[in-house]
């Protein structure tokens, strides 16, 4: 019952924030029907406290000590025990329905953000996904863990509104009216509580992204002394978000005030009306003790009530927060080819524990229709432009990470039309800026778990890596801080070649791969990568001189198509001969040449 949900964490309604929340209900439904139960059993048992008081109360002063004093007493123990453990379990049972709510709240947001992929930071800020695991995802796991108690109160009261008509009617309807407008009273506070905690809460996501972009950009923030800038808007949010929070405070203290106040009010009423009928007869004494405990009870009920209503509230601004984040959807394919995707990569990953996939070579050409570049099989083609947005929005049209940015076929296919997974399987896009995550190296290298260690030692050697391996003692065992902080520039953007180069991707897109490693390693690193990946299709998207040498083609791109085509040294000679196609390439390359050496000393060093 206490353990975490596990598996996927399933598809839930995306209509309303209530629909997602009564999903959740819907999938913990044992644990909350166990909760719920016991939460029923405890509250009738204390319900039944008053009414035995009362009868032990009225045989007492009757008969003394006798039979039916004893019967009420052991009856009293009885209830008092059941009621003891059915608190203790019930309390079991609230906090798996706790863990449950909140960690498949968790789970929902994680699986979904890594299916979408830049998808999810381009339509919400980064703050505002942080917050819906770090705030809403407890907020709903608070209201499924107080809902047994609401239930139990709830039966408790009918219970209660049964015995008091039998016993007065009109003490009874004292009771059963005016504690529902005791309720009601508490309840007109809500909604200004609930417009105050949704400021709150919006406030709260708008610093958290403030913080992170900070602290992400903070060494280009240092760069152009921008620190006290930056530090002076998130003080100022930070304002906003305290004023907020002291408005949700002073909102939820007049509420809680209330919460005391109005009930000790009805208790007085009552008691003072029942001491009124008991002077008149008509009822006994033992009643009026039991109705001023009813009474008392009651506002246990009335608390728990109270206490749901405001958990929902809660519940039901973090749930739209939550379904905002689901409803985004991958820039290519939908959720259910993304988790598709990722299944064939797990089950790739699985067989190749055994026996890695041999490489294959495309069946045909990769063709750009928006550039009108051809991509030709088991040859590798540099992408060189003066507009280094213009080449990398190509590598990621090749990799169909958009499927709106335009449309690329594959031996005649559209790739829109072939399944996501095969997709991702066939082209793999290593982007130009490196994403390291904790870990150890080895599995940062073997993504897919394939357990071929001299295969990670042969794309180490590709890559030029070997000093990232000796600066670390363990090895492939040892530790990459988050970001791959632990590591310079240069050894991380190596650390990411060998990783692609691991995947044995049929076509395989490397965007500025060498960017930041010096002239000399740089050189190295083209002359292996040619000969690692000979007979199979790779694009490079580069200027340096130093790669295009070993390119089989090089396609330059002006304005975002094709203007020309060849290899280097074609290309260069052509400029020569006073081709203007070939004079805006050399342009370029040796404008990127005289760019590259001080800029990669400094990468490195870094």
């Amino acid at each position: 019952m206490l353990d975490v949900p596990r598996g996927h964490p399933g598809h839930p309604p995306l209509t309303r924030p209530v629909a997602l929340l009564g999903w959740l209900a819907r999938r913990e439904a044992k644990v909350l029907a166990f909760a719920v139960a016991l939460g029923v059993v405890e509250s009738v048992s204390l319900a039944a406290v008053p009414y035995l008081l009362g009868v032990a109360l009225d045989a007492g002063l009757a008969e003394g000590l006798s039979p039916g004093l004893l019967r009420a007493c052991a009856l009293l123990l009885l209830v008092g025990l059941v009621g003891a453990g059915a608190s203790a379990l019930g309390h079991v049972g609230e906090i798996g329905a706790w863990l449950h709510g909140a960690f498949r709240t968790s789970r929902l947001v994680g699986h979904h953000v890594t299916r979408t992929g830049d998808a999810i930071s381009d339509e919400l800020p980064t703050g505002e996904v942080v917050s819906t695991v770090a705030s809403d995802a407890f907020h709903i796991g608070n209201m499924m863990e107080v809902f047994p108690r609401f239930v139990g109160s709830v039966v408790a009261y009918v219970v209660v509104a049964v015995v008091v008509l039998q016993q007065s009617v009109p003490l009874g309807l004292a009771i059963l009216v005016g504690l529902p407008l005791t309720t009601t009273v508490l309840a007109v506070m809500v909604r200004p509580l609930h417009t105050r905690q949704a400021a709150h809460r919006e406030a709260s996501g708008r610093l958290t992204t403030l913080g992170s972009d900070t602290v992400s950009g903070l060494r280009v923030l240092r760069g152009i002394g921008g620190e006290d800038v930056f530090a002076a808007r998130y003080a100022e949010q930070s304002q906003r978000v305290r004023a907020a929070g002291v408005g949700v405070a002073s909102t939820s203290a007049i509420l809680q005030a209330l919460q005391v106040l109005l009930p000790g009010l009805f208790v007085a009423g009552v008691v003072w009306f029942g001491a009124h009928l008991a002077l008149r007869g008509q009822i006994s004494a033992g009643q009026l003790v039991a109705f001023y405990g009813y009474t008392a009870f009651l506002a246990e009920p009335l608390r728990n009530a109270t206490q749901f209503v405001q958990m929902f509230t809660r519940a039901r601004v973090g749930a739209r927060k939550v379904v905002a984040v689901l409803k985004v959807q991958p820039a290519a394919g939908s959720i259910a080819e993304s988790e598709a995707a990722d299944a064939a990569v797990d089950d790739a990953g699985d067989e190749g524990a055994v026996a890695p996939p041999s490489p294959a070579r495309p069946a045909g050409d990769l063709v750009d229709l928006s550039s009108g570049v051809r991509i030709r099989p088991g040859r590798t083609t540099a992408i060189v432009s003066a507009r280094p947005d213009d080449s990398a929005a190509l590598a990621s049209r090749l990799g169909r990470l958009d499927d709106a940015a335009g449309a690329v076929t594959l031996d005649g296919t559209p790739l829109t039309d072939l399944p996501l997974a095969e997709v991702r399987r066939r082209v793999v896009v290593a982007g130009a800026t490196p994403q390291l995550f904790t870990g150890r190296l080895r599995e940062e290298l073997d993504v897919r778990d394939r357990g071929d260690e001299a295969a990670l030692y042969r794309a180490l050697e590709v890559a030029d890596a070997h000093d990232v391996l000796t600066s670390m003692p363990e090895g492939l065992d040892g530790e990459i801080t988050e970001k791959g902080r632990s590591l310079s520039g240069g050894q991380r953007q190596r650390v990411a070649l060998a990783r692609a180069l691991l995947t044995e991707a049929e076509t395989l897109v490397l965007v500025e791969p060498t960017s930041a490693v010096d002239a000399h390693t740089e050189a190295r690193i083209a002359a292996r990568l040619a000969e690692s990946r000979a007979g199979r299709t790779t694009v490079v998207v580069t200027a340096s001189p130093l790669v295009l040498e070993h390119a089989d083609e090089v396609v330059l791109l002006d304005g975002g198509r094709e203007r020309a085509r060849g290899t280097h040294r074609e290309l260069l000679a052509r400029a020569v001969a006073g081709d203007p196609d070939a004079a805006a390439y050399r342009g370029v390359v040796t404008r990127q040449a005289a760019a590259d050496e001080p800029a990669a000393e400094k990468e490195e060093v870094r």
